[in-house]
């Protein structure tokens, strides 16, 4: 692997620093090269290009942004004997702390760039004699993203959809509940769903959603900090509700009262939020337990219970 990766960075010094980390899914190691320290993912699962490969377009995306710090991609390279790594920036990072206020306020900025982009284009294209694309970056008017991209190992669909909505109970809800069926055959969970997925429109009466550029997968885990500032890391992006964001957010705990007030002071709460927000754990929930089994099955069925009351 080292040979494979002194090659494809073109390096001829390729030294491990003896720091290394990694989850559940990916293990990682940091090395020492010619123009600096990268830290490399390593997975030897025959999916690992697909998940790599959705990782680095959403580092590059976040990235674009300059709204919240992300290790800056390199490459992905496929291993001669199976698997694949991503190599990326190495940044010397500790548990977030001191920079909560400053994730919750950059974390809004993500979410509201490709809205701001939105309105510069508008103004653009009524401007005489400017027409569009005429701006840095095109903004975004669908949710979806150009590649799949995976929260864990499993891989989100992300086909571009003009409606919220549907994309959300088709390509979130839908097809994780199509995986709890082939896995588990769950009566329970597919009673439940016939019926709330009729009931999702009205949690989005006269809520206005416009394509916000997610992480995807912001859970205490994937957030640290540098000494400049927050970092977030392991994204799942694509571009949908911005508050599709706080739900897994809320899961597992690692954010403060000064996060969320940060973030609130620049996207306020909209009519309908508590609901929306089990809504939108609701997908965690059932992630989990494809990925890790039943003990996740009773606050699937709870989350659906509640929303059908």
């Amino acid at each position: 692997m080292e040979a494979k990766l002194k090659k494809e960075l073109g390096t001829s010094v390729l030294k491990s620093t003896g720091h290394a980390g990694g989850g559940c899914i990916s293990e990682g190691q940091s090395y020492e090269t010619d123009t600096g320290r990268v830290f490399v993912k390593i997975n030897r699962k025959s999916e690992a290009k697909r998940m790599f490969d959705g990782e680095m377009a959403s580092l590059e995306a976040i990235f674009k942004t300059k709204t919240v710090k992300v290790p800056k991609p390199i490459k992905v390279v496929e291993l001669d004997k199976g698997g694949c790594v991503f190599v990326m920036e190495h940044l010397d990072m500790n548990g977030l702390n001191k920079f909560s206020k400053q994730l919750g306020e950059q974390l809004a900025d993500l979410h509201l760039h490709n809205k701001r982009l939105m309105g510069n284009q508008q103004k653009e294209q009524q401007t005489v004699g400017k027409g569009a694309g005429q701006s840095e970056a095109a903004a975004v008017e669908k949710f979806g993203f150009d590649v799949a991209t995976c929260c864990g190992y499993l891989p989100q669909e992300n086909e571009w959809q003009d409606d919220w909505v549907s994309f959300y109970c088709q390509h979130r809800l839908q097809h994780q509940l199509n995986l709890v069926e082939k896995s588990y055959g769950d009566r329970e969970a597919r009673d439940l769903w016939a019926q709330l997925q009729l009931k999702v429109p009205q949690f989005f009466t006269d809520v206005e959603i416009f394509p916000a550029l997610l992480h995807g997968d912001l859970w205490g885990g994937n957030v640290a900090e540098c000494p400049e500032g927050p970092v977030i890391f392991d994204p799942a992006s694509f571009y949908g509700h911005s508050e599709y964001e706080l739900g897994i957010a809320g899961m597992f705990g690692g954010f403060n009262s000064s996060f969320y007030s940060a973030y609130h002071d620049k996207i306020p709460k909209a009519p309908g939020f508590s609901e929306r927000n089990q809504l939108y754990q609701l997908f965690h929930y059932l992630n989990h337990w494809n990925h890790f089994g039943v003990g996740y099955r009773g606050s699937s069925v709870r989350i659906m219970k509640n929303l059908l009351k």
